[in-house]
């Protein structure tokens, strides 16, 4: 092959027609990598030159291209980027095999990867030393997120919902029905870009597990939900015990009040009665032989018998009318006695111009002593109000 080679230069020599001509090639334009994989960007250059070449690789993407590896004089470089640990070339340069690798490939390292090629002693026709690949990190979907909007009861519309956070190219949901009762959705009913599933007209034969597939082409996931289909609101139910508890204990409080309230009236009421004073109450009226104290009775009743000798000079009224006089033992004997021994002689007042006759009162049955005895013994007299014939006291 190499004399072959040798023998082709020799003849273009001969002729003087130069056959070193530069060109690059790429394997394909297009690079499809799964995240977290390897990815290879396939290029070489042909060249009947021995010389060594000068090969720099860019990444060009916004803002702007910048250069990620590079061979001079022998030298393999590869730049400060995010990919510096993960690229090189794939094989040695004077394979003139170019092709590089990226290991543990990310979402950010899509985009178009450019090659150049130059050669001291080569001609170069326009564009032909540049080579262009696009790579393409694909994505897997994130595992989806299942949800469940509306009330799952008999009669009712219920809606299923699956996304994914992520996932390049986007997701597309199938949603389906798991065994025993195996079911397959398809549209209107179901929504495979949106990843939404709608269940109308809800029966109790409807519940199962409803399990949404998420997939592109790098891969798939799964989420399921368990779809109860009931006869009643279950959430109906709830709050209404709730309520009814709320409802109790907001009785209960509001009549404790009421009963507290009532108890702590009536005390205070009880408290201020016996203390209360009535401004419009009138008092009783109180005798005021009564409200005097003994020795002031004593002196009047003194007083009183030694008038009652003097009473005889202006005429004595009526037994019924004078105050009688009670000893300290209750017997009564009529007014008080004259000093010497004997009681005073009344006179009775005259009754149709004709003086009645003194009676002498009856004597105190059971041999009651006398008052001169009584007086000489030193028995205290008491004067006792008499009663008129109305009954009010004289």
């Amino acid at each position: 092959m190499g004399a072959l080679r040798r023998a082709a230069l020799a003849l273009a020599a001969l002729l003087g027609v130069s056959l070193a001509v530069l060109e690059v090639h790429v394997g394909t334009s297009l690079v499809l990598s799964v995240e977290g994989q390897q990815a290879v960007l396939p290029a070489w250059y042909t060249s009947h030159s021995q010389n060594e070449p000068y090969v720099t690789w860019m990444l060009n993407k916004n803002p702007g291209p910048f250069q990620i590896l590079s061979y001079i004089g022998g030298v393999v470089k590869v730049e400060e980027t995010d990919l510096k640990p993960r690229v090189g070339f794939l094989h040695p340069i004077f394979t003139h095999n170019i092709s590089v690798f990226i290991n543990a490939t990310r979402e950010q390292d899509s985009g178009q990867y450019m090659c150049t090629v130059n050669v001291v002693d080569d001609s170069i026709k326009l564009h032909k030393n540049i080579g262009l690949i696009n790579l393409t990190v694909l994505v897997p979907p994130a595992a989806p997120t299942c949800q469940l909007h509306g009330n799952a009861v008999v009669g009712a519309n219920v809606t299923l919902s699956c996304s994914s956070r992520k996932g390049k190219p986007s997701p597309m949901y199938q949603w389906q029905r798991q065994p025993p009762t195996l079911q397959v959705f398809f549209p209107p009913a179901q929504d495979r870009v949106k990843g939404t599933l709608k269940l109308t007209n809800l029966s109790l034969e409807m519940s199962g597990v409803y399990v949404c597939r998420a997939e592109n082409q790098a891969g798939s996931k799964n989420c399921s939900i368990v779809l109860e289909v009931h006869s009643t609101s279950t959430k109906a139910v709830i709050a209404g015990a709730v309520l009814g508890s709320l409802g109790a204990l907001a009785t209960i409080i509001f009549f404790a009040q009421k009963l507290v309230g009532y108890r702590r009236k009536k005390r205070d009421s009880q408290e201020e009665g016996p203390n209360e004073i009535k401004e419009d109450a009138v008092a009783p009226k109180t005798p005021s032989w009564a409200r005097r104290p003994a020795s002031d009775t004593m002196s009047k009743t003194s007083t009183l018998s030694s008038l009652a000798g003097s009473r005889q000079t202006y005429g004595a009224r009526a037994p019924s009318d004078t105050a009688s006089i009670l000893t300290t033992t209750g017997s009564y004997r009529g007014p008080p006695p004259r000093p010497g021994g004997r009681p005073p002689s009344l006179s009775p007042p005259a009754v149709n111009g004709t003086s009645r006759r003194r009676q002498d009162p009856p004597a105190a049955p059971g041999g009651s002593v006398p008052p001169s005895s009584l007086a000489r013994t030193g028995a205290v007299p008491v004067m006792v109000p008499a009663q008129s014939r109305a009954g009010s006291l004289v």
